[in-house]
């Protein structure tokens, strides 16, 4: 059984828009200077961040839980279902979050499955300008039953 398997980002991406209080209005300020190329794709958030979007944009976002409440956690849940492929996440780094653990569990997950991460408005930015967003994206993940099964035989 091979240490990796390949798992495809679809032509249509599930993004996740999430920003901390703080970047709200930056999030929401990208999301209309981006509409055209977001209407394609399906959009999710975190539950004040996906409203406030969706009344400023028309683009359909659907809430999950605010961070604090549960909502990273939410997220995170769906990348290890393959239901999110992408994240832009506004975050504030001036400004302490009493989620904090759950920020950081929300970015570890996206590192281990390998999907796209914008922290910042500069890397949302090229990304969704990327040739890739209009494309399918093969990329390499932990074969994590192979995994489970060795840990298990181990210990």
């Amino acid at each position: 059984m091979a240490d990796t398997i390949t798992l495809t980002i679809p032509r249509q991406k599930n993004i996740a828009l999430i920003a901390h209080d703080g970047k709200k209005h930056e999030l929401i300020d990208w999301c209309k200077a981006n509409a055209e190329v977001l209407k394609r794709h399906f959009l999710c958030g975190t539950g004040t961040t996906a409203r406030m979007i969706t009344d400023a944009t028309d683009l359909p976002v659907r809430g999950y839980n605010s961070g604090p409440l549960g909502g990273d956690q939410q997220i995170g849940a769906k990348i290890v279902e393959g239901k999110i492929d992408f994240v832009i996440f506004f975050s504030d780094p001036l400004t302490a979050a009493p989620h904090d653990p759950d920020v950081k569990a929300l970015m570890r997950i996206a590192q281990v499955y390998d999907i796209p991460f914008a922290n910042n408005k500069a890397t949302a930015d090229f990304l969704i300008n990327s040739s890739l967003m209009d494309e399918e994206y093969d990329h390499e993940v932990i074969n994590f039953q192979q995994n489970i099964a060795h840990r298990a035989e181990t210990l």
